[in-house]
């Protein structure tokens, strides 16, 4: 809603798409300022200055206006960012991703001048844009335009056992992001307590609706089963509606080939510690 509404006050009222030098503010490849930055043990926003730099290959973000040195150094090459509107509680909130040790650390933001949060996520998108322009050459814009920025394929709560599958299930909040399905104790948690990668059928990856017949533990009666080449995940789901949204789009990401750099993340999930 706020992306729509900010787009046609650009075309409209700003003329940003008849004067290309009033884009200047999200393509001039670096962008400084300050967000409300939620933080990462205590929930509270406080305000922190974000600095995009292409020439750096990087967004960063410093606890202090005069620190020399950032806090979070997060590459252009992994970013992602979404508006989260609902789950940050502002109209305004923006959730930007980054790898961290190849794992997902989550950061929640927001402005309270809607143009200035769509500027960064422009702003971001742009330098995603011209960062995949280096790195593939031979593409074309209409083949990069979908990799600048991703929303969630399915978001919300399931339960889930552990590997040994003898647990009691526990409820978390789940987040499919590409081939990764994520989940947290509480959504806006910084970090995941854990990532499945799901491939494809090719690769022996295969989803099942309910559970098998020994499984105990699960409060939640819709159960759906993840078949990988190393074992069997479990999860369970409130309702028989949420149930089957999952199946379909677990089904969607399994019947998509595998791209070739998609194996080499998959081989680093089988070697996690």
């Amino acid at each position: 809603r706020l992306l729509r509404e900010q787009w046609i006050r650009a075309k409209y009222e700003r003329k940003e798409f008849i004067h290309s030098d009033k884009q200047e503010p999200y393509s001039a490849g670096y962008r400084e300022g300050f967000l409300w930055k939620r933080g990462r043990d205590n929930g509270q926003f406080l305000s922190r200055k974000f600095v995009l730099s292409e020439r750096e290959g990087a967004l960063k973000y410093f606890n202090k206006n005069d620190a020399k040195e950032p806090k979070a150094i997060m590459k252009i090459e992994h970013l992602n960012a979404t508006f989260q509107p609902a789950k940050i509680g502002n109209p305004h909130g923006l959730q930007i991703t980054y790898l961290k040790d190849n794992s997902t650390r989550n950061i929640f933001v927001y402005h309270e001048d809607g143009k200035e949060i769509v500027d960064w996520f422009n702003a971001i998108r742009a330098a995603r844009f011209h960062y995949l322009q280096v790195a593939f050459p031979g593409a074309s814009d209409v083949d990069l335009v979908p990799k600048l920025s991703r929303n969630y394929l399915k978001e919300g709560y399931m339960e889930k056992t552990g590997p040994k599958q003898t647990e009691g299930f526990k409820k978390r909040w789940f987040t499919m992001d590409d081939r990764r399905l994520m989940y947290f104790k509480d959504p806006l948690d910084a970090f995941a307590r854990g990532e499945v990668f799901i491939g494809s059928k090719e690769n022996s990856y295969k989803v099942l609706e309910g559970l098998p017949p020994s499984t105990q533990g699960n409060h939640w009666q819709h159960g759906i089963t993840i078949v990988t080449p190393d074992r069997k995940f479990l999860f369970a789901c409130e309702t028989e509606d949420d149930q089957l949204e999952w199946i379909t789009t677990f089904q969607k990401v399994i019947s998509r080939p595998m791209l070739p750099q998609e194996y080499a993340v998959e081989a680093h999930f089988k070697h996690k510690p």
